[in-house]
């Protein structure tokens, strides 16, 4: 399915560095952790506290 999408929109991915993003594993968690933080997920901790 083709989406037309503006290249203004598309331009400030390429600026920040998106492509670059997502070619390193890290990259792509990080970007994976906006995502979901953006849909509403909680904020993503990597040691969550704890309880005894």
């Amino acid at each position: 399915m083709k989406v037309y999408v503006r290249n203004s929109s598309l331009k400030s991915r390429k600026m920040t560095g998106f492509r670059r993003k997502m070619k390193t594993r890290s990259g792509r968690a990080i970007l994976n952790r906006q995502r979901a933080r953006s849909i509403g997920k909680g904020k993503y901790n990597r040691k969550p506290a704890r309880k005894f």
